[in-house]
């Protein structure tokens, strides 16, 4: 399943099912636009301090409820990318380690690791950025989101990847 709305790609990781558009009602292209700088501000945070500029945003009933970037030079662990900490952020926020009422905004693609953890937060909405071709979950392990998480990818794709490509041209 593929729909196009503006340059932005809305897939679910497994075969369509019924009802699964409803979650998408009432969103804007306005409303992914405003999260999306907010992770994008996170990555900046993140380029500033020397780690690799992906930021996220986890909403929850219209308000962001946490917000991190990529902090694996800082913190010296490869398990702290901007995902797994905004989840581990939401989930103290709301008390409880299921996140079914969030959607989780990052500027690139997850991960296969970030996948696996957004799957047994069972976040029912990503979106994302840039793809990652390299090591994106779609290519590794596109069933590792809940399955009736909705994907929307694209969103802000190019300012997502300039960002990306200017701190590997930086580190060349």
């Amino acid at each position: 399943m593929e729909n196009k709305t503006e340059k932005s790609k809305v897939f679910a990781p497994l075969p369509h099912r019924e009802g699964q558009g409803e979650s998408l009602q009432g969103e804007s292209p306005e409303s992914l636009h405003f999260y999306m700088q907010r992770a994008l501000d996170e990555a900046r945070q993140a380029l500033k301090a020397g780690e690799i500029p992906i930021g996220c945003v986890i909403v929850c009933k219209d308000r962001i409820i946490a917000r991190a970037h990529n902090l694996t030079e800082t913190l010296c662990d490869v398990t702290a990318h901007a995902e797994m900490q905004a989840i581990t952020a939401a989930a103290n926020q709301l008390g409880g380690k299921y996140l079914t009422d969030c959607t989780l905004y990052v500027t690139v693609e997850p991960c296969t690791m970030c996948a696996g953890a957004i799957g047994w937060a069972q976040i029912p909405r990503v979106v994302y950025g840039a793809a990652d071709e390299k090591r994106g979950f779609s290519r590794y392990a596109p069933q590792a989101l809940h399955p009736k998480c909705v994907v929307t990818a694209g969103v802000l794709e190019d300012a997502c990847r300039q960002l990306m490509q200017e701190f590997f041209r930086e580190k060349r």
